[in-house]
């Protein structure tokens, strides 16, 4: 290789008239790397395989490892045609095309979905204009520049350098069971952060997105080489912190009914490796699973709640504050009539069998589960918008069916202009006091249109108020925006989910329909005060992305979580009972030395629960409390119902994966022993697939 000396002359070297002979010769060498490379599998906006970062610098690294750069003259001569090369190559690729206006002949039972190639009379690809990614290509073109500017600047270098970063490494790919992700360092300023209201994450760590990056136990070094590339975006965050109740005795958080991190964590598991820690969320994990929580008797009071304290399993010094929510579940004979839009991502990244086909699937699913009286409409996005479908009931099931069957995947991904387009139509078939709800399904993020933060954000929000809700399904993996999911759900009054296989679809679409799509409360926040007198300290197993100001809770206007017909919430706290000797922080040498209620009432409370909440058409919240005292204890864990069990096992074993501090020496066999004792029926399976988990993630971890 050329050392820094020898490029710092090549660089301040005078760059004589390239001979016009040798310039032909390294252009034609350069276009028949072109013709003769091997494209991957098709990247997020491009139908055509490697993104131009990746060619330019592939044919870099030829020329390097062949020494053809010896000169000042030759490496002049070097960079032009190089700059020639990337310049056909974005002016060659051929615009794809989508929508109702295209067939397709076989459907998904026949074959998986394939890209379609156009009517137009074809012509060489080097003279192609392809007019629908130029938005795209200008930024590769810019990452072309930089390559060749500087070759040999360490990757890691040029991440760091600040603005939007890709990442692109090659990975083996099995499209119907996605690859671990590769290593990959945290690239910050990539992804939707700023959707999130700062009230959400307020007194937390700024968010990162990153790129996922697997667990040291995933794979030999050798097999990383060969990987696809992995653009998962992941929000970052920490577990949190164990609080001194005397000097912060209150914790407020919003309602979390979505379970995306399960699905993520099951598929990773799957695969063969443990997951990242940040794509583990400990109340998305519990929350996976249906319990028999007791529910209110009537729908006037939308959900009931359930407060239990009893001994934890990993730590005999300390205790569980369990806290159980039961929606009111309202009877299919008596839900609401829905207006729902599908706003559908086809852009070329979608041409995978566990994206745009399981898609295809997974919403026929849902039709089926519709009532005739419902109403559909269909909004593609992919380099533009287009409406497939206008409203349409569901008694026209076979118009519906066939419009979902003839999408197709091709272009980039201009999802702000499909969410206005959605938006529109939900409006226009618009049911007063019925479920109006845009339910986004994509396997990435926004790269082509206005993609403004705050736009969007506004945009999510106003709609928000008219009462149309927006929810988010998640399709495949090495390109999924996970944070983008989280923000723009609840921004939109709706749920998350990642659908990784038929059976998830089913659970989600179809067996959950109810408590996805029909709301009976909206904005939820919970807010604990414990009591000094009785407990230490406290901390909050889960919802670090959800904390809010403890002021929030009494404040309207902030939005929270959301709660579905039947649908049922858990959250769980680790408690410090006063003078158990379990403490982990010192007392301030300078501060109260003892707590003394001076004969204050419910000096022996150990907390006090308060839940807001709105109806879905009201504006103005309701209080529920309930106060924490020795009749809510249970003697022994044992003596626990089996459901309090089973969700403390899977909170147990989504801090096992997120490496705490709290379950270090608590072991995968103690976690399988719970859950296996805590089953119960499980009339759908969902419980032994989660034991079978544990069994790997045992396997995978080793002594962890």
């Amino acid at each position: 290789m050329v050392d820094d000396n020898e490029l710092n002359r090549l660089r301040n070297a005078a760059i004589p008239a390239p001979d016009k002979s040798a310039k032909a010769r390294a252009f034609e060498a350069a276009m028949r790397a072109y013709d003769q490379e091997n494209i991957s599998s098709v990247a997020q906006g491009s139908v055509g395989g490697l993104r131009l970062t990746e060619r330019a610098q592939k044919l870099w690294s030829e020329i390097m490892q062949k020494k053809l750069i010896a000169t000042p003259a030759i490496a002049g001569l070097v960079a032009l045609p190089i700059a020639g090369y990337a310049t056909f190559h974005m002016l060659g690729e051929q615009p794809s095309t989508f929508g109702g206006d295209q067939k397709i002949t076989e459907t998904l039972a026949d074959k998986p979905a394939t890209l379609k190639p156009t009517t137009a009379e074809p012509k060489p690809a080097r003279t192609e204009l392809a007019t629908d990614k130029m938005a795209d290509a200008d930024v590769e073109s810019r990452d072309a520049t930089e390559a060749l500017v500087a070759p040999a600047a360490p990757k890691s270098d040029r991440l760091a350098s600040g603005g939007v970063a890709r990442l692109n490494t090659q990975q083996e790919f099995a499209p119907a069971q996605p690859a671990p992700p590769t290593l990959a360092p945290t690239v910050e300023g990539f992804g939707y952060s700023g959707l999130s209201k700062p009230s959400r994450t307020a007194g937390m760590p700024t968010a990162k997105s990153k790129l996922m990056t697997p667990s040291p136990t995933m794979a030999p070094a050798d097999q990383i080489a060969q990987q696809d590339e992995d653009r998962d975006r992941l929000q970052d965050f920490r577990t949190n912190p164990v609080h001194a109740a005397v000097e912060d005795p209150v914790s407020t958080f919003s309602i979390d009914v979505d379970t995306a991190s399960y699905s993520f964590v099951r598929g990773s598991l799957k695969q063969g490796y443990l997951p990242q820690a940040d794509t583990v969320r400990v109340e998305e994990m519990v929350n996976y699973f249906p319990y028999d929580w007791k529910g209110p008797d009537s729908a006037s009071t939308p959900f009931n709640s359930a407060v239990s304290v009893m001994p934890t399993p990993w730590n005999s010094h300390t205790k569980l504050m369990h806290v159980a929510i039961k929606g009111f579940d309202v009877k299919p004979t008596e839900q609401p009539k829905a207006n729902l839009v599908f706003l559908i991502d086809v852009s070329g990244s979608m041409n995978e069998p566990d994206k745009l086909p399981l898609l295809k699937s997974a919403f026929r699913l849902l039709v089926s589960k519709l009532k005739t009286d419902d109403t559909i409409s269909i909004v593609t996005y992919a380099g533009d918008a287009g409406t497939v479908l206008m409203p349409t009931r569901v008694a026209e099931k076979d118009k519906i069916l066939n419009a979902i069957d003839n999408l197709q995947p091709g272009g980039s991904t201009a999802g702000e202009a499909g969410i206005k387009e959605a938006y529109r139509l939900a409006q226009q078939s618009f049911i007063k006091d019925g479920v109006n709800r845009v339910m986004l399904a994509t396997d990435g993020d926004f790269n082509v249109g206005q993609t403004d933060d705050d736009d969007l954000k506004r945009l999510i929000e106003s709609e928000r108020q008219t009462g149309v809700f927006l929810s988010v399904f998640g399709f495949g993996r090495g390109n999924l925006n996970d944070q983008m999911m989280q923000t723009i759900a609840q921004n939109g009054n709706g749920t998350a989910a990642y659908i990784d296989t038929l059976a998830e679809a089913e659970k989600v679409l179809v067996e959950d329909a109810s408590s996805t799509l029909f709301t009976i409360a909206k904005d939820v926040k919970i807010q604990v005060e414990f009591n000094p007198n009785k407990v230490s300290e406290y901390r909050l197993i889960g919802y670090e992305t959800r904390a809010l100001k403890r002021e929030d809770f009494n404040n309207d206007r902030v939005d929270a979580g959301d709660i579905g017909s039947g649908h049922s919430v858990t959250a769980i706290y680790e408690i410090t009972p006063k003078g158990s000797g379990g403490e982990q922080i010192d007392p301030l040498r300078y501060g109260q030395a003892s707590v003394d209620n001076g004969g204050v009432a419910n000096a022996g409370e150990y907390a006090f629960v308060k839940i807001r909440y709105k109806l879905p058409n009201e504006d103005v919240s309701k209080l529920i409390t309930t106060p924490v005292t020795s009749a809510n204890e249970v003697a022994s864990f044992d003596q626990a119902s089996t459901d309090q069990r089973f969700s403390i096992a899977v909170a147990a074993f989504g801090q096992k994966l997120r490496d705490e501090d709290a379950t270090a020496k608590f072991g995968y066999d103690k976690i399988m022993e719970i859950a296996t004792a805590a089953r119960g029926a499980d009339p759908f399976g969902y419980r032994s697939e989660f034991l079978s988990l544990v069994r790997l993630a045992s396997a995978l971890g080793g002594n962890r």
